[in-house]
């Protein structure tokens, strides 16, 4: 049965209750950052969402595209960003998306995250219920968390250093929706160490893990936007913007060669302005008779002037391509790694690090709120939570994995054998530890003796640990 998803604001008697002060102490993701008492209304109250309906359930303020940058504004969005404002950072990157380098590597690695397959751990019946189908054929996961949102969430926790997301609640469900919002109007205060978002209603405070705010930060607790790449990748944008723009400009004056007609010595003003219209003219296959003296050429560039310009935005993509993917050897195929795979283990070092700070912002934020609706506020005292992870190996190290072990259980036999020609025995435990087997707790088998005694008569074999 289809249904449609809506971000319309619920009505106060409609919204889930929010999870209590008690258990909201105990949410990894509120633990970031202090939360002082704000006299500001916050996500949720009664005068922000009467402000939301009057705008279709809108939180997020319109924004402003800027269409031409200069490396100025990139010095004033840092100035901002080191004063808590990240508007103009944010809009930077919004507008570097226009680049198909940067668009295309960034759907890579942030998308390639998300589709990887996905591992569920925890208590039996949320794992269940987060892996079984809603409405639809989605995951109730899938459904709370799209993936197109959490794919962005996680390109501007990349690119900026922090993302945000608002939990929506929907009528008739018990788990509310991720919507990720634009991130240039976050504003921090550190002498509160607290995060606002300018919204349709005014300045709202942020509490992460609350059941309705998200804030991702991946470039850490303190200035996580001085470990985004937004100011490389900004500057290496607006470098390569102005370099296009200047060569299009170069091909419409002088990659058309100029024509230019020579008269003679003594030529009168008629016969100058008759060969001048017959010059204007000049169209594909022309032909011109001329009279002894007179003489047409054409005067082209050589074509080097293009050339400075076409370098400048090759050096750019590649430090686009070095900012985002740390290596470019992925990209080109060129040669400048010649021991085995060292570029797939440096691209998988930075999945690895996308993954483990996205799955830290879900399994403390988002789970937790769905987990408190869904099983009431006491479930979120358990210690076995529901959590979720993607797999991020790459499919060669399994074998390599295999291979290894294989190696060692090979090593293991002939080692035992060359000790027992010496009378010693090899230490197993050692070599479990050196390799990394994975191996069960040591079961050691007992046998009760058998008696006359009824009480202490045969019983059948028994494991003890």
């Amino acid at each position: 049965m289809a249904y449609e998803i809506t971000t319309r604001v619920v009505k106060a008697q409609e919204r889930p209750a929010t999870i209590s002060e008690r258990i909201r102490r105990a949410l990894q993701g509120i633990a970031a950052y202090a939360l002082p008492e704000s006299m500001l209304p916050s996500l949720g109250s009664e005068s922000v969402e009467q402000i939301r309906e009057g705008f279709g359930g809108q939180l997020a303020l319109p924004v402003t595209s800027i269409t031409r940058w200069t490396q100025q504004d990139v010095e004033r969005a840092e100035v901002l960003a080191d004063q808590g404002d990240l508007s103009l950072a944010g809009a930077l990157m919004r507008s570097a998306h226009k680049d198909g380098v940067i668009a295309g590597i960034m759907s890579t690695r942030c998308g390639g995250l998300i589709r990887l397959p996905r591992r569920f751990r925890g208590r039996a019946d949320m794992v269940d219920a987060l892996q079984k189908g809603g409405l639809e054929a989605h995951s109730i996961f899938d459904e709370m968390c799209p993936p197109a949102e959490l794919e962005m969430l996680d390109r501007d926790g990349i690119e900026l250093g922090v993302a945000v997301g608002e939990l929506v609640p929907v009528p008739g469900r018990t788990h509310p929706i991720l919507n990720r919002l634009p991130p240039e109007h976050l504003r921090y205060r550190w002498f509160e160490n607290r995060w606002y978002y300018s919204s349709i209603a005014g300045l709202l405070p942020i509490t992460p893990g609350d059941g309705r705010w998200v804030l991702h930060v991946p470039g850490g607790r303190v200035y996580p936007w001085q470990n985004g790449l937004w100011r490389a990748l900004g500057r290496s944008y607006v470098t390569k913007e102005h370099a296009r723009l200047r060569r299009e400009n170069w091909e419409m004056k002088l990659a058309n060669s100029a024509r230019v007609a020579i008269a003679p010595l003594g030529a009168d003003e008629p016969s100058r302005k008759n060969a001048f219209a017959k010059l204007l003219s000049w169209g594909m296959n022309t032909v011109f008779g001329l009279p002894i003296g007179w003489d047409i050429k054409l005067i082209e560039s050589n074509g080097k002037g293009a050339e400075s310009f076409r370098l400048t935005i090759d050096e750019q993509n590649k430090e686009i391509v070095l900012s985002i993917n740390g290596q470019i050897v992925t990209v080109d195929g060129g040669s400048g790694f010649s021991n085995q795979d060292v570029h797939k283990s440096v691209r998988a070092d930075l999945i690895q690090r996308d993954e483990s700070a996205l799955a830290f912002t879900i399994n403390t934020q988002i789970i937790p709120a769905w987990v408190a609706l869904e099983y009431g506020e006491d479930a979120l005292l358990s210690e076995d939570l529901a959590t979720v992870s993607w797999d991020v190996s790459p499919p060669s190290d399994l074998n390599s994995i295999a291979s290894s072990l294989v190696t060692a259980a090979n090593a293991m036999n002939l080692l035992r054998d060359a000790l027992a020609a010496s009378g010693r025995e090899l230490d197993v435990d050692q070599m479990v530890a050196t390799f990394g087997v994975p191996v069960t707790p040591r079961r050691v088998a007992l046998r009760v003796i058998e008696t006359e005694n009824p009480a202490t008569a045969r019983t059948p074999l028994r494991l003890a640990k």
